[in-house]
């Protein structure tokens, strides 16, 4: 399964009125883990930067002056996620951009050449309805350092999503045991080797109370969504 992180700066909010793409990021997992493979273009936009724009990235038009065009690295970028589910937050915004600088180059969309497009804001919302769902506030919720982030960039934003991605999905993990199963299911898992006599070591008291510490940081950094721990309380009511 490889998943690319892509986000991007630009000139201002519009593709529509001009505005492009000023810095492009891309950040790979294959099998939920980081390859270090990665791609990175400061871009010049052929165009003045808005100053509120300018505020959020610091990006002025002197230091993009020298930079590649999009229609220099447009062929690497279509590479590089060529068949992959792309992972963006608030993706409209980005993908939006993305197809306007194709378009330019007659080049389709983007969705003609990844997999699919996963929106991480969409999912934020659905797994915290009514909270603020910006990046800096998943990475506090999800225990993600962002302490170097004092303006967006493209890079470090996708490094930092790329991590929040992974703990805000971390319990589809059991769900490659599909993957195992394939399409014989039942019939696969008889083909396991029976296992007989086994020993049952539990767990000391000290143990518990580190589980049970551990269970109480993540119901906090879930903002108490933690079941484990729901179930712990279950199981120590009185009877």
């Amino acid at each position: 399964m490889r998943q690319i992180i892509v986000d991007t700066e630009t000139t201002g909010l519009e593709p529509e009125q001009g505005h492009r793409i000023i810095e492009l990021a891309c950040v790979e997992l294959v099998n939920r883990r980081f390859t270090r493979q990665s791609l990175h273009h400061y871009l010049n936009p052929e165009r003045d930067i808005d100053a509120g724009a300018q505020q959020v990235h610091g990006l002025t038009f002197e230091f993009l002056e020298d930079k590649p065009k999009f229609a220099d690295v447009a062929d690497d970028f279509l590479a590089f996620i060529g068949g992959a589910e792309l992972i963006i937050h608030n993706a409209a915004f980005d993908v939006g951009f993305l197809n306007a600088e194709l378009a330019r180059l007659e080049k389709g969309e983007v969705t003609d050449y990844c997999e699919c497009v996963t929106d991480t804001l969409r999912m934020a919302k659905d797994l915290h309805p009514g909270k603020r769902n910006t990046l800096d506030m998943l990475c506090e919720r999800y225990m993600v350092n962002n302490s170097t982030r004092t303006l967006h960039g493209a890079l470090l934003d996708a490094e930092l999503l790329a991590e929040v991605f992974l703990a805000m999905t971390r319990g589809q993990e059991s769900l490659l045991i599909d993957s195992f199963l394939g399409t014989a299911g039942e019939g696969r898992l008889n083909t396991l080797p029976k296992v007989r006599n086994l020993t049952i070591l539990k767990a000391t008291g000290e143990e518990q109370a580190a589980h049970l510490q551990q269970l109480e940081k993540i119901n906090k950094a879930s903002m108490g969504g933690c079941l484990w721990l729901t179930l712990v309380e279950i199981a120590a009511a009185p009877r």
